[in-house]
């Protein structure tokens, strides 16, 4: 039948519709596209912040929230709140908040923020702006596709751009200039329009797309208005000082964490001098590292430990809180001082003390605080501060979005700063009608990583803004790949990064530093590596001798027995009063008390942790010896599978630190409420011309009752690289003690086994276990993590006991689980004894009873001398 005209016109032009439609199709996906703000510009990175966030997975990107139709009822808040909270994010954390104190607090804000009674809509920034004045119209522009009229941040809107909006995004962008255009784009730039641009107004004629009353310039044609700031440009900081230039002071503010003491001394040996002054700040929960500190006091009439303590997080809004108060303490002390620097227990010096001061003296007024290198509005996103945050139960709580107030420049980057006098006075002591500083300390209270904004976004919006300077005197050894692992979730409903530690392979970086206006390095931590910070003293102090006493020796309390005992010692004081008894007994003494672990590390391997105790001889006159220990886990692997050849580091622990790539738990200390993991070293194929192959392999955890309690599957590819992997388990607290096998197999053969310890305890809560319900329920341990309906693969069963000896050994395993006092401690002793060697011993004094080595004389002793973190030397 012979075709309709028509349908032959169709035919004939089918593929040039085709097209059309396609055409159409990603002009629609891109305006959809459009419709949140998209940030443009060519960052330089983000390497200056100590910590870039993100949104943790699989919480939403969407700006825009789904109304929530969950509503908390008092009985499940435990309390009635101040209205019906609706935002999704605080719903969400006000039912994992564990206290009704913290809750409380969340609802509070929530409900302030609702009613719009919370944050300043508006602030006035009172940076000098010159001749510019905000919303100003400076008329209708030409623009050009291939050379933008304004070139900094680009960002379209399909239903909210207006000139206004404009002026707001750019102006908090940092930006003199705004430009509309084409109806929904908004353009920043920092350079004035030219005249020869200039267009008739009747070129700008399309209407702005988030209110039609207005104008957004035209094709090619750009509306282009003032912000109200001026361009802002860092201060470029001099590098000599004048003649006869007054030497400045510094406050070096000491805001530390952990139990490294003798790397706090070897930091304080570093930059000590009697002109300056010393404010060490240590987290609350630090009881170790505060009493040891506060023995300096007597010593150095300019060094002092703060005594309005702060339990800080990762990220919280408490960092901030503690940095503040502690620059107030330092301005009502009696010392004069010209400058604050912020420095942690792992920070060092790359230049020497006189040069810094050199530098400082130079540049009197100025702040150094040190930008975030990219685009601010990306910037803003990626950290989070487009949300709230709270503060409490000892985490940061994600509760909604929020606007941030129009009207000034928001700015940040790193929270390690150096900061003059009179800007610390200002942040610290802000008056009741500075409306702008009174808003900003509300803001930042409540923001994620506060300390990396708040000073630079003060700084660039009040007169101290000519004093900015881009530099905040510190390098970095930032690792994207291995920081950003999303490891803080358990304390902030964020995803955060953390630099790596120097190793001796940073060491060009730190080379680098030599030309630069850099003075000090982070992060060190000599329980990891010692190596590269003996490198770094010996280039800026001339090299160590050769009879330089324990020169690669580090020490690091683990316990100490005037410490606050709670349920975090419980572990380390049952094995190590295990050891103590072992020790003594073989030493033929009557075991006394527990009194310090330490970890004992030498050319930065580990060597195992010393216990150092007091015991009774025959003539029952008290002995003071310390012990040294190394842990062990008994592995087998098999001899004939190549994948086996190339396995190293086989082994269980706890707290794995994906960033460092290391089980920080040293000394293998694993209790009933340990969570296990096991980590291992896969070398790289030697045959690097070979086939790569890929391995699909089980871990089983089978517990001391012979029963599976957990498995994993693996799939392990060849590398060219050493690659170190590690594998967690799902197991059910407390787990059994006892001594628990973990198995690697593969289809048909086991390719690794190693059997490791579950210490029984014989503490809870840090009160010798008492009851025996108590020790049935620490120590039991019956529960099975598998689901009653998991169906086991028959390959398995060869790997686990029997059901009859399973039934036997549960029934020995009830019986243990209620021992008390010398039952309890023979059973400790008798596993500690197994997976804990005792190596060598020495005594602190003298003593004709024990034929042993004083512990001054021998090198690996807690006791040794260490000069290198003697920071009694500087009264010398």
């Amino acid at each position: 039948m012979e075709q309709s005209v028509s349908a032959r016109w169709l035919k004939r032009y089918r593929a040039f519709f085709l097209v059309l439609l396609l055409i159409v199709a990603i002009q629609l996906f891109l305006a959809y596209k459009s419709l949140d703000i998209v940030g443009g510009g060519s960052g330089s990175g983000f390497d200056a912040a100590e910590a870039p966030a993100s949104p943790p997975p699989p919480q939403s990107q969407a700006r825009v929230q789904p109304p929530v139709k969950t509503k908390l009822t008092a009985q499940q808040l435990g309390f009635q709140a101040e209205c019906d909270v609706l935002a999704r994010e605080a719903i969400s954390a006000l039912q994992r908040a564990k206290t009704k104190d913290c809750r409380e607090h969340i609802a509070h804000i929530a409900c302030a923020i609702q009613a719009g009674r919370f944050y300043s809509p508006q602030l006035r920034s009172s940076c000098p702006a010159g001749n510019h004045t905000a919303n100003v119209s400076l008329g209708c522009f030409k623009d050009e596709k291939d050379r933008r009229l304004l070139d900094g941040y680009y960002s379209s809107s399909k239903t909210s751009n207006s000139p206004a909006k404009c002026v707001e995004l750019c102006l908090q962008s940092g930006y003199p200039y705004a430009g509309v255009q084409y109806g929904r784009e908004c353009f920043c730039g920092y350079d004035t329009p030219p005249r020869a641009a200039k267009l008739p107004d009747s070129s700008c004629n399309t209407k702005c797309l988030g209110n039609a009353k207005e104008i957004c310039g035209g094709f090619y044609a750009m509306n282009v208005y003032e912000t109200g700031i001026a361009k802002f440009t860092a201060q470029l900081a001099a590098t000599t000082p004048p003649e006869e230039t007054k030497r400045v002071r510094i406050a070096f503010l000491l805001t530390l964490n952990g139990r490294a003491l003798r790397q706090v001394h070897r930091l304080l040996k570093a930059l000590y001098a009697p002109e300056h002054v010393y404010y060490i700040h240590v987290d609350e929960r630090q009881d170790y590292l505060y009493r040891k500190l506060l023995e300096l006091e007597s010593k150095f009439p300019n060094i002092r430990l703060a005594r309005k303590r702060f339990s800080t997080i990762w990220g919280g809004a408490s960092l901030l809180t503690m940095l503040l108060q502690c620059m107030e303490d330092l301005l009502q002390s009696n010392w004069h001082w010209d400058f604050v620097i912020n420095l942690s227990e792992s920070d060092f010096p790359v230049k020497t003390l006189d040069k810094l001061v050199d530098f400082l003296s130079a540049n009197p007024g100025r702040n150094f605080v040190k930008g975030h290198g990219r685009e601010t509005q990306k910037f803003i996103q990626k950290q989070g501060l487009d949300k709230t945050f709270v503060e409490c139960d000892t985490h940061m709580w994600r509760i909604g979005d929020r606007k941030l107030p129009a009207g000034i420049q928001v700015d940040g980057g790193s929270d390690w700063v150096a900061l003059s006098r009179p800007f610390v006075a200002y942040v610290t002591h802000p008056k009741e009608d500075d409306e702008l500083l009174q808003a900003l300390l509300k803001l930042f209270r409540h923001t994620l990583l506060p300390a990396e904004s708040f000073f630079h976004t003060v700084l660039r919006n009040t007169k101290h803004c000519t004093s900015y300077v881009d530099n905040n005197l510190h390098v970095t050894n930032w690792k994207r790949k291995q920081g950003c692992k999303c490891q803080y979730k358990h304390v902030v409903d964020w995803c955060g990064c953390s630099p790596n530690d120097f190793k001796p392979e940073d060491w060009p970086r730190l080379q680098a530093t030599e030309q630069k206006s850099l003075f000090f390095a982070r992060k060190f931590e000599p329980v990891i590596n010692q190596a590269v910070l003996l490198q770094l003293e010996e280039w800026l102090y001339g090299p160590y001798t050769s009879e330089y006493a324990n020169l690669h020796g580090y020490w690091q309390s683990l316990y100490h027995h005037e410490d606050i005992h709670g349920s975090g010692d419980d572990l380390a004081r049952s094995v190590g009063d295990s050891v103590l008894r072992l020790s003594a007994r073989q030493a033929k003494l009557d075991p006394l008390e527990l009194i310090e672990l330490t970890h004992y590390l030498h050319r930065d391997q580990y060597k195992g942790f010393l216990v150092r105790y007091r015991a009774r001889g025959s003539s029952g006159k008290p002995l003071h010896l310390e012990t040294r220990v190394r842990p062990t886990q008994q592995g087998k692997l098999a001899r004939n599978a190549r994948f086996s050849k190339r396995l190293r580091n086989f082994e269980v622990s706890t707290d794995f630190d994906q960033k460092e790539q290391i089980a920080r738990n040293f000394g293998k200390l694993l209790g009933p409420h340990s969570d296990l993991l096991l980590s291992y070293t896969l070398q790289a194929s030697a045959d690097s011309g070979a086939a790569s192959h890929s391995y699909n392999l089980t871990l089983l955890w089978i517990d001391p009752l012979g029963r599976l309690q957990d498995f994993n599957e693996l799939h392990v590819e060849d590398s060219t690289s050493d690659v170190i992997n590690h594998s967690k388990t799902l197991l059910k607290h407390p787990i059994t003690p006892g001594i628990w096998t973990a198995k690697l197999i593969g289809r048909n053969s086991i390719y690794a086994q190693l059997k490791f310890l579950i210490a029984p305890l014989a503490y809870y809560k840090g009160y010798p276990l008492a009851k025996s319900s108590e020790a049935e329920a620490l120590n039991a341990g019956l529960a099975v993590a598998l689901p009653e309906d998991f169906e086991m693969p028959v390959e398995w069963q060869q790997h686990l006991q029997t059901d009859d000896e399973q039934f036997t050994m549960r029934e020995e395993s009830i019986a243990k689980g209620k021992m008390l006092g010398q039952e309890l401690h023979s059973w400790i002793d008798g596993l500690v004894a197994q997976f804990f060697q005792l190596r060598e011993s020495c005594v602190v004094e003298a003593d004709s009873e024990v034929s042993l080595p004083l512990c001054s004389d021998v090198p690996w002793s807690s006791l040794a001398p260490d000069p290198k973190s003697d920071v009694d030397a500087l009264l010398k």
